[in-house]
């Protein structure tokens, strides 16, 4: 038996048919939203016989009296999308004997991963390991008691959700241009309009009722700790970490102004990937970088509810932290439960296997758990010898400069207020993720960059060298192959053709020259609006930040000042 079995077995399928159903709910709106009629059917409600029409499509074949997957051994769900959409139709399957067979799936092309595909080899993917682990070796990597970067808990303030570089532009602190704006920007493609709709209609449920008396099943801290793991990559995250909760994690007031009282001990930290292959065809401040976040954002609320509602039946409080209404503040404990470190781009935590490309999703709890300990990959190290993402940001937001101390917290500190304003003002794509494009730890995972990885983790004197060789190779540009997706804008509720156009960036090796000419803005606590100021503006000094910026307190200095 596996931990988290006891969970898991007898819902195998119908993780599958939700997953089913999310992607025929989100096709068929998206189809909608391009101008043709389109209805969902997914395992539960449909209107057509979904084995008939997935033998017609090709995607399946007749194998004694049920259906047959040609390369899905575990088996699957189906959902169809029924449209007046033009299609050119594909055909079924022929009818193969076992030699067949085995040349189409058994195939060294097919096993090895050639030409793009997934390796059907399962010990290439990290499909042999227990479920709990995940695919990821997290394990192998060093971890520590301590984070990599200094941490002063007693100097970290709580701070409010209006305190935030979004919120602040909702309630007209940068003015009408970005509090109108902050309305649409990541989610003004017809695609991510689909998403946005979801994750609103999951808010509800992400807190309810207790059972009156705790399981007996979840005395023991360790099998919580692997089960719930264990959920979470059955649900579909690709990484998990548990921590407990600092004080200094919980938001001091929600957004509407009403005050927070911390209230639970433990999370369950999820991350989901954003998708190596879009980021690929993709420039990072394109369109579809809005629809890349809120997918990943979508997936995230849906995981997390179901394993908050999963707690909650076994008798312990627990509720999701979504990117539309979270308690808590998810980069101190994406970092506190090692599932990476503090990187240059500032307040984003960065993973040895998938870099930036990346979200969260948190849900909290007092479930007895097992904390993780936080990771060392030598990042700090590696960022210190290298600048691209502040090379490649589009608007200079993040520093060429050394870490600085910021709100108790060793940071490389990005500018928030110029960050908000390109990604709410962006008219040649939705919000942006550039960074996270261009970044060398950006990779896929496949065996050729696996040597690279062990080295920048391992051998120190080689980060430099990768750092450079990721722009000889041209990591990081754009690879029109794998661009699948029309760039269309939703204006007036109806996708229209970017009348301003794309965003398609490609390297930018000159970059650098305004290193020694930045200026960064420091809004620390003291300066945010009143946690209760709702709708209220309150005008950002950018003197006076700019100037706090050239005052921090560096780390070293820090340290002295603590006796460390």
């Amino acid at each position: 038996a596996q931990p988290g079995d006891e969970w898991i077995d007898g819902t195998r399928q119908a993780a599958a048919d939700l997953r089913a159903a999310e992607l025929g709910v989100i096709t068929a709106d998206y189809i909608r939203r391009l101008g043709f009629e389109a209805v969902a059917h997914t395992p539960t409600t449909t209107e057509l016989n979904l084995d008939a029409v997935a033998l017609q499509c090709g995607l399946v074949e007749v194998h004694g009296s049920t259906l047959r997957a040609p390369f899905l051994d575990g088996g699957f769900a189906l959902s169809v999308v029924s449209t007046t959409m033009a299609l050119e139709p594909d055909c079924p399957l022929k009818s193969r004997g076992l030699a067949d067979r085995l040349r189409s799936t058994s195939s060294l092309g097919w096993v090895l991963g050639r030409g793009g595909t997934r390796a059907g080899v399962g010990r290439l993917n990290g499909d042999h390991r227990p479920l709990h682990m995940g695919r990821y070796p997290m394990e192998k990597i060093k971890r520590a008691d301590e984070a990599t970067t200094l941490i002063i808990d007693d100097e970290v303030p709580r701070v409010p959700v209006r305190g935030g570089g979004f919120p602040r532009a909702a309630n007209g602190d940068m003015g009408p241009k970005f509090k109108a704006e902050v309305k649409v920007f990541a989610f003004k493609t017809p695609q991510a309009q689909g998403y946005v709709q979801q994750i609103a209609e999951m808010v509800r449920h992400q807190d309810g009722e207790v059972a009156a008396v705790p399981h007996p099943s979840t005395a023991d801290a360790q099998a919580n700790t692997d089960a719930l793991k264990a959920l979470a990559y059955h649900l579909g995250g690709d990484m998990v970490g548990v921590c407990e909760v600092p004080d200094y994690a919980w938001y001091s007031h929600r957004g509407n102004g009403e005050v927070i009282e911390p209230h639970h001990q433990n999370a369950v930290v999820i991350l989901l990937d954003q998708g190596y292959e879009t980021m690929e065809g993709a420039s990072g401040d394109d369109w579809v970088s809005g629809a890349q976040s809120m997918r990943a954002y979508m997936r995230g609320a849906q995981i997390a509810g179901i394993m908050s509602d999963h707690i909650r039946s076994l008798g312990w409080s627990a509720r999701s932290q979504t990117n539309r209404d979270s308690e808590v503040l998810h980069v101190p404990l994406v970092l506190k439960a090692g599932l990476g470190e503090l990187s240059r781009i500032g307040e984003v935590v960065l993973n040895p296997f998938v870099g930036p490309r990346f979200k969260s999703v948190v849900l909290t709890t007092n479930m007895p758990i097992v904390p993780d300990r936080h990771v060392d990959f030598g990042l700090q190290d590696f960022c210190t010898k290298c600048t691209k993402c502040a090379r490649e940001c589009p608007c200079g937001a993040i520093p060429f400069g050394e870490k600085v101390m910021f709100n108790g917290a060793e940071m490389w500190k990005p500018d928030v207020e110029k960050c908000t304003k390109y990604r709410l003002g962006n008219l040649k794509g939705a919000a942006c993720g550039r960074c996270m494009k261009t970044c060398p730890y950006n990779i896929e995972g496949v065996l050729s960059e696996r040597a690279f990885l062990w080295a920048a983790i391992h051998l120190p004197f080689s980060r430099r060298f990768i750092a450079n060789l990721d722009d000889k190779v041209g990591n990081g540009s754009i690879n029109k192959v794998k661009k699948w997706w029309w760039d269309l804008e939703w204006v007036d509720g109806k996708a229209i053709e970017p009348p301003k156009g794309t965003n398609a960036r490609g390297l930018n090796m000159k970059g650098g020259r305004m290193a020694t000419r930045q200026k960064i803005a420091h809004y620390p606590a003291d300066v945010l609006p009143p946690g209760d100021a709702i709708g209220v503006p309150v005008k950002l000094l950018r003197k006076e930040a700019v100037l706090r910026g050239q005052q921090a307190e560096s780390p070293a200095e820090a340290r002295i000042r603590m006796g460390l």
